[in-house]
């Protein structure tokens, strides 16, 4: 349901915001001038909410925008990114800031043709200011994840860290220490709604092909919000907003922009009518499967 849920979106986002994205929004130079319109705005100490900035150049649910936002106002640093569970081109939140903000990134994907499609993409890419990133196929573990990352040479602080592997996210997220982003992106299970601090339990060989209760959708996997934001506290980060849907959400390193992105509220992030759907109708299929609360 929500792979259907997502593919309405994007026919949406084609019909009213990608003539924008695809025509002006993906283009550098607007995006810095947009850039700049938002300091000016923050300036004012006028506010813009994440509904108003979103849109879509190679995200579905307008992650470019957000993130554009919040780099404008926060600024960039050595703008390093790490993407785990990177998946195709279309649909990341990334690629944007890799091809019309100068990042570089390790992006990594346990499907090793979604990688193949990411490297011919990134390849035929020619800007004189593109740097391709480091793309490898690989499935994460908690006991691995630091040593990998280590690896490839990306460690300390950095941009942004975006995390979605529809499985054990928030042991990977508890595990990874070797990187301090500044910026977090994690999907979320939104269908068990604000209160429960659940999670999967950990294993190492997590699949949600193992689980009937996945046939149609990605039910049992991944954690609730209210786990995250725990597990955010707990290493100095605040919950700031979500993506258009509510599955994404945002978070921001406690000691960056505490006056121009306040912390919210995880009900906040659990408004849309697929997350009211979700408790109804998809919350009964997994509420008596095992669950660790966090």
């Amino acid at each position: 349901m929500k792979k259907a849920l997502k593919k309405f979106l994007q026919k949406a986002s084609a019909k009213i915001l990608e003539p924008f994205a695809r025509g002006i929004a993906n283009n550098r130079q607007t995006q810095i001038l947009l850039s700049l319109r938002y300091k000016e705005v923050a300036a004012r100490k006028e506010s813009l909410s994440f509904e108003d900035v979103g849109f879509n150049v190679y995200s579905v649910t307008h992650e470019d925008g957000i993130l554009l936002y919040i780099f404008s106002l926060i600024g960039f640093t050595n703008r390093k990114c790490v993407d785990i569970g990177a998946g195709s081109i279309r649909g990341s939140s990334v690629a944007n800031l890799i091809m019309n903000h100068g990042f570089t990134g390790l992006l990594m994907d346990g499907d090793p043709h979604s990688i193949a499609v990411a490297k011919d993409f990134y390849l035929s890419q020619s800007e004189d200011s593109f740097t391709p990133p480091n793309l490898i196929s690989a499935m994460v573990t908690a006991e691995g994840i630091n040593k990998l990352l280590e690896g490839h040479k990306y460690t300390g602080a950095m941009d942004l860290f975006c995390l979605d592997i529809d499985g054990v996210d928030y042991w990977i997220w508890k595990a990874l220490d070797i990187i301090q982003p500044r910026v977090v992106v994690v999907e979320y299970q939104d269908l068990l709604g604000p209160d429960h601090a659940w999670t999967v339990p950990y294993s190492p060989t997590f699949s949600t092909e193992n689980y009937p209760v996945n046939k149609h959708d990605k039910n049992y996997c991944g954690a609730s919000l209210r786990a995250f934001v725990n597990l955010g506290k707990q290493k100095g980060y605040r919950l700031i907003g979500c993506n258009k849907g509510g599955w994404n959400a945002f978070f921001l390193r406690n000691d960056i922009g505490a006056d121009i992105f306040p912390e919210v509220s995880v009900e906040s992030c659990l408004q849309s009518e697929w997350n009211l759907y979700g408790y109804k109708h998809r919350y009964p299929l997994v509420k008596d499967m095992e669950w660790v609360e966090v």
